[in-house]
């Protein structure tokens, strides 16, 4: 994206996340998920690093909160009540620490020294370890991202005097009373357990949430009153906070982790245990870690256990655990430098619909498919979903080139669930269901219901026509042709029926994420048919000719024509690549391949016009668009002189046991014969293996030479 584009984009994402952040903070009438908006403030800050000159102060990620409420009393902090940026990959981790350590020199982490898990400062060395109970000095601490709302308490010679909500930061809003109604907050602190003289004032900070279970609770009892269903635990915790009576609060059961201290001990770790020692709850379950491999095995721990917890969590933090370096490491617009919040898989995301293009599945019908702008999604990287039939995408208004929230709960297939309309240029473009059929041109037809509904699918009008494309792409994946293994017919329905190919050529566009959302199939099943695919993304020019599915077109033809197409490739010094291939086969005439050995009017005519079809040609720069290659260290065999296999004719049947059939078939076309298929009268050997087919019948009758196994090798020799 160049730097106009991108300023364009930034001005548009501030505006958007400006309302929605109005709303929820100030108002509190959310309109939009917290995992959407964190999205759209992560492309936000993506595009700010990318073009820092066009950071200002008024983005949206240089701020921490909404304005407060009039209606409470504003509090000023102490110091500023800061936000984390957002992660949502370890690749984003590992940018966040590159970065500090830009801003810190070496003194953070030796990126060599940090396999073998040494902290590295030049003020700082971990003592040795005396006994089990002494502190680890450790380079990171990381701990629950609790899904609550951000408090700051305030405490006068050990007695609790003044509570605040956040706010923007630095000014907040007076919740005293309220706070007080939570028993997990104590209102007067055990100073004795202070190992030094502590300061008049201690001020703690704190997250107040609400268990899943008390939320249960809440809205049955709303759901009693007709009253409205509240969307989730944080928005009650925060409008409870917010009550102007505090009886209100107190009959909701809050509860409360206290999670900093201003004026804080040496390492964050020690913070915690001294929060712990003056009376306050901290979340059990964090603890120091020593490398950011300890951090992501931390993080996906809890992405995987969070819904055994009481309560909402929605990532992890990541704290540099040495206090001085972070002190040190100062404030970067909104955030501290010195931590990060990992965040797990949004359930939503944004991205943009680059594209929508039509699959036919196997029943013919027609269903439209997004094609999007990679987006992680429920921790996998999605890049299609489908938008089932032309009316969904009339109810949602969808455009091409529009920003989209994608959905996906659980372990279902993610869709399209809104559509930001405030991100439009005025560049995006309407869709419509074609009228013809994009595998083979038949008209679309749009069947009728009963009592003269019009039903919602739209169909090819040749019923062989979805039988034929998923046949063409079985024959595609085979083992003559690509070859990609684990990927069979039933896959490859189900590949088409949820509308993630339309075609063989997008094969080798999916994504890992795009498979492991499907039913029945996991993470892992997902990866290996992915390596799978991206290890046979070159193949020879006869495997590549033979994948093609031309008719009348077998093994041995692809063989020849490969042999010709080569010779012209080196004629015309070009190099093996699908281009050229298809500059070759173009500048072929009819004539021209029947000019090749065995290659009748009738074969020629198929070749001459499967390269000259409109479609044929855009499928071979698709595949060339994702990667497929032809290898130049092509299997082709140019034939010798020995006066035994030259232009002699092979047929094999049956099974061998010292040699593959592939290997006999390239040993013969080394040495100058050639292999057909079928036994006919211009058959001159049929090589019988054990268990041999109709094949061996036919050559009797007709008189043809047959050879065993070993007749067959001695030949060879």
């Amino acid at each position: 994206m160049d730097k106009i584009s991108a300023e364009d984009r930034i001005n548009k994402l501030k505006e958007v996340i400006n309302h929605h952040r109005y709303n929820y903070h100030v108002l509190d009438q959310p309109t939009l998920s917290d995992a959407a908006l964190d999205s759209l403030k992560k492309e936000l800050f993506d595009l700010e690093q990318q073009f820092p000159d066009l950071i200002t102060s008024d983005s949206p990620t240089q701020r921490v909160g909404g304005e407060p409420l009039e209606s409470f009393q504003k509090v000023t902090h102490a110091s500023r009540m800061l936000s984390l940026n957002d992660a949502f990959a370890e690749e984003d981790v590992r940018d966040w620490l590159e970065r500090l350590e830009k801003h810190l020199g070496s003194r953070i982490l030796d990126r060599e020294s940090q396999k073998s898990s040494k902290f590295q400062d030049l003020s700082f060395t971990p003592p040795p370890r005396q006994s089990a109970s002494s502190l680890r000095e450790s380079a990171f601490y990381v701990d629950l991202k609790m899904d609550g709302l951000a408090v700051e308490l305030v405490y006068e010679n050990g007695h609790l005097v003044q509570a605040s909500t956040r706010g923007d930061g630095m000014v907040g809003e007076d919740v005293t009373q309220n706070i007080k109604t939570i028993e997990a907050i104590p209102l007067e602190l055990n100073i004795a357990k202070w190992k030094t003289e502590p300061s008049r004032q201690i001020i703690v900070r704190g997250e107040v949430f609400l268990t899943k279970k008390e939320f249960e609770k809440i809205n049955k009892e709303q759901e009693k009153k007709g009253e409205k269903i509240y969307a989730n635990p944080r928005n009650v915790a925060a409008g409870s906070i917010r009550q102007l009576d505090p009886k209100i609060t107190a009959g909701r059961k809050l509860d409360f982790y206290a999670y900093g201290l201003i004026s804080s001990p040496k390492s964050h770790e020690n913070e915690f245990l001294l929060l712990k020692e003056i009376g306050f709850k901290t979340n059990p379950h964090g603890r120091a870690v020593q490398t950011l491999e300890e951090v992501f095995e931390f993080q996906k721990k809890w992405e995987k256990e969070r819904e055994k917890l009481p309560y909402e969590i929605d990532g992890v933090v990541v704290f540099i655990n040495d206090n001085q370096i972070f002190a040190d490491a100062g404030v970067i617009g909104k955030a501290p430098r010195g931590a990060i919040a990992y965040k797990f898989g949004a359930r939503e995301s944004t991205t943009q619909v680059l594209d929508i293009k039509v699959q036919v599945g196997r029943t013919g019908a027609l269903t439209p498919v997004a094609v999007m702008k990679p987006v992680l999604v429920g921790g996998t990287t999605i890049t299609h979903a489908s938008l089932h039939n032309a009316d969904e995408i009339e109810r949602l208004g969808l455009k091409i080139g529009d920003t989209v929230i994608v959905s996906r709960a659980g372990d279902v297939i993610p869709k399209i669930t809104n559509i930001l309309k405030d991100l439009r240029t005025g560049k995006e473009k309407s869709f419509k269901m074609p009228g013809f059929c994009p595998i083979d041109g038949s008209p679309v037809i749009r069947d009728s219901l009963s009592a003269g509904r019009r039903s919602v699918a739209y169909k090819c009008s040749n019923p062989n026509c979805a039988a034929k494309l998923r046949e063409s792409i079985y024959h595609f994946v085979s083992r003559s042709a690509f070859n990609i293994e684990g990927l069979g017919p039933k896959i490859i329905d189900r590949f088409l029926d949820d509308g993630l190919i339309s075609d063989a050529a997008d094969i080798f566009t999916l994504q890992k994420g795009d498979i492991e959302v499907l039913e029945r199939f996991g993470e892992k099943s997902a990866e290996n048919i992915i390596q799978e695919i991206q290890s046979k993304k070159s193949l020879s020019l006869p495997r590549f000719i033979y994948s093609l599915g031309i008719l009348h077109i077998g093994e041995e033809t692809s063989q020849l024509l490969a042999k010709e197409i080569s010779l012209r490739l080196k004629i015309e010094n070009w190099k093996l690549e699908i281009k050229n291939l298809l500059k070759i086969t173009q500048n072929f005439s009819s004539n021209d391949f029947q000019e090749i050995r065995d290659v009748g009017p009738k074969v020629a005519e198929s070749i001459y016009g499967w390269f000259h079809d409109d479609k044929n040609i855009e499928f071979l720069k698709k595949l060339e668009k994702a990667g497929v290659s032809i290898s130049p260290t092509s299997n082709i065999q140019h034939p010798t002189s020995n006066p035994k296999l030259s232009g002699k004719v092979f047929v094999l049947t049956g099974s061998l046991e010292n040699i593959s059939r592939d290997e006999a078939k390239e040993k013969i076309r080394a040495l100058g014969g050639g292999v057909s298929e079928s036994v006919s009268k211009k058959t001159d050997y049929v090589i019988a293996g054990s268990d041999p087919g109709s094949k061996l019948k036919k050559a009797k009758k007709l008189g043809v030479k047959i050879l065993t196994e070993q007749e067959f090798i001695n030949l060879l020799k």
